[in-house]
């Protein structure tokens, strides 16, 4: 007995994109509560049986948007690690605020959607490891040295900083944040030998 497959719209379809932008829309601009694909079509202009054509579930569309911002974050990381001083411009990207909106409520999001949470785990896991990579490559001895750090717990201290720093702003919660800077300002100029003036805020 065969089992019948249901369609879903190819995800070059212009259409389909068009729906994951009102997703990511909606979520920035209201919040991840308001998500529902009868709000998501009325944003895109579309009738609700063309958004479950491309995407059957609600955690198909918010995979796909989670994705699409993990790609983006991938590219400004790559670009960063890249870049001349690979250090202070993965601690730029960790307090940039341009992305807390997105990022928190996926967070949130990511408590109550198990195949959401699941997704956003391996992206994580899989950057942390180019990280290290690159870290391991960039500062290699200086890594033991008594200011550094392995490579992996590098990664996670200036994530964690920068996160509460960012999420705390977020909140209207400035205290200790220029001490905090400064100190990661400080010890980034010891472990790069370089001047702590060139690292940047």
């Amino acid at each position: 007995m065969s089992v019948a497959v249901r369609r879903v719209g190819a995800e070059t379809s212009a259409t389909r994109a068009l729906i994951v932008k009102a997703a990511e829309d909606l979520i920035r601009d209201e919040g991840y509560a308001s998500v529902s694909t009868r709000r998501i079509a009325a944003r895109a202009g579309l009738k609700p049986s063309l958004v479950h054509y491309y995407f059957p579930t609600t955690d198909d569309l918010l995979i796909e948007v989670s994705r699409r911002g993990a790609a983006e974050s991938d590219r400004m990381i790559e670009e960063a690690l890249a870049s001349d001083d690979p250090l202070g411009a993965l601690w730029s990207f960790f307090v940039d605020t341009s992305r807390t909106a997105m990022a928190l409520e996926f967070m949130a999001m990511a408590n109550h959607r198990d195949a959401l949470r699941a997704t956003m785990a391996e992206h994580s896991e899989a950057m942390r490891r180019r990280q290290v990579e690159i870290l391991e490559h960039v500062l290699g001895e200086r890594l033991l040295g008594p200011d550094g750090c392995p490579p992996a717990g590098l990664s996670v201290v200036l994530a964690g900083i920068g996160r509460a720093i960012v999420m705390e702003e977020n909140l209207g919660v400035k205290s200790g944040h220029e001490e905090a800077l400064a100190f990661v300002r400080d010890w980034l100029g010891r472990l790069t030998a370089r001047s702590v003036a060139q690292v940047p805020d």
